[in-house]
């Protein structure tokens, strides 16, 4: 922090004690933040926000008196702020979490249960605060629902060809739940395999992909280890696990692990972009979505030197600009565009025909399809 910058001033939202001072004690190890006070429920909370304005708000989302639910379309409606949901790992506290988000939320934590995982939540935590600060507002969806429609279902690409190696990867983090959402929404069925890394915690991610099936035209589900990675299909990488794209014996697979965090995350979205490229190489498409930090660029590069399709969320649109930014910096982007402008740029990349690699990856691709056909990528 530069000596003129001033420090983020976050305010904590829990009925616990306990938590209280666990995240404040993990906040006080970074000096560009400062927690300028704790609050036991909404009403507490609402009186503090007044008097010490601050930055960032974390929030419980079980409390007395009002939920922590209520509360945010509340605050979101009267006095916006960043507001970073600090929730149980269970599947009520993921399903409540999410409705979170839609309702304004900028990004969402587990709640810590024990001394380990406070001490492992630190790092993170000090991440999304900064992440949240930085954060461009975007209007809640429970604010569109009196709005009209958003743009229809696109219809699949006509007479297009798609090759049966074509995969389509998406990675994203602070503010990417939505935009997620968004994408998927509109994309229709019959289009080639969808792997997704989202920044999100264990058990939420199960309820994430529950969600994005509801408003999908094809399944979406969580992934499991060695899933074959099937057309028409989605699937997002668990909380807490890293997702490749592996390809033998001319299949498909998803490989789970629990290796240390990339980029003070897991999963991360450089695994899964360098282990596509590696196995599909110019048959990869690749969309980075918000988030903050460079999570993505490099596995961007990789796609991109393998003969792939790099697709980045424009700044505009972003509630976070950093990992697209990191990408558009590294000169690896093909296309930067608006949210909305998503979804019909990947199906013109599933008709395209591939394109040539313009350079050597990290690890040369070795797409199925080249058992037979050695100049094939």
């Amino acid at each position: 922090m530069t000596p003129s910058a001033k420090p983020i001033r976050v305010l904590i939202v829990d009925d616990s004690a306990v938590v209280r001072k666990a995240l404040a004690d993990a906040l006080a190890r970074d000096p560009e933040i400062e927690v300028v006070g704790a609050a036991s429920d909404p009403y507490v909370a609402r009186e503090k926000i007044l008097q010490l304005k601050p930055d960032v708000l974390t929030l419980d989302l079980e409390m007395p008196r009002m939920d922590g639910l209520t509360f945010l379309r509340i605050l979101q409606q009267h006095h916006p702020l960043p507001v970073i949901v600090v929730s149980s790992l269970t599947q009520t506290g993921s399903q409540a979490a999410l409705a979170a988000l839609e309702a304004g939320a900028v990004d969402v934590l587990g709640k810590p249960t024990s001394a380990w995982s406070i001490g492992n939540l630190g790092p993170q935590l000090i991440q999304r605060v900064k992440a949240a600060a930085q954060a461009r507002f975007r209007l809640p969806r429970t604010a569109l629902r009196a709005a009209p429609a958003g743009p229809p279902r696109l219809a699949p690409p006509s007479g297009a060809h798609i090759h049966p190696w074509q995969v389509i990867l998406i990675g994203a983090s602070t503010g990417g739940t939505e935009a997620i959402r968004e994408v998927l929404s509109r994309l229709p069925a019959g289009l080639p395999p969808i792997l997704i890394v989202q920044h999100i915690p264990p058990v939420f991610s199960r309820a994430f992909a529950e969600r994005l099936a509801q408003c999908s035209a094809f399944p979406v589900r969580e992934a499991a280890q060695n899933d074959l990675v099937r057309p028409g299909t989605a699937l997002v990488a668990p909380g807490d696990y890293h997702m490749y794209l592996t390809q033998s014996a001319g299949q498909l697979r998803v490989r789970l692990d629990q290796a240390p965090p990339l980029h003070h995350t897991r999963p991360a979205v450089d695994h899964l972009f360098r282990s596509a490229a590696a196995a599909v190489g110019r048959h990869a498409t690749a969309v980075l979505l918000t988030g903050m930090g460079s999570d993505g660029a490099e596995g961007m590069q990789a796609i991109k030197r393998a003969g792939g399709i790099t697709i980045a969320q424009n700044e505009e649109t972003c509630v976070v600009f950093g990992m697209p930014r990191a990408a558009i910096k590294l000169g690896m982007v093909d296309h930067v565009l608006s949210l909305s402008q998503i979804p019909e740029a990947i199906l013109q990349a599933v008709a395209r025909p591939p394109r040539p690699c313009s350079g050597a990856t990290s690890a040369t691709p070795t797409a199925p399809e080249t058992a037979g056909n050695p100049r094939a990528l």
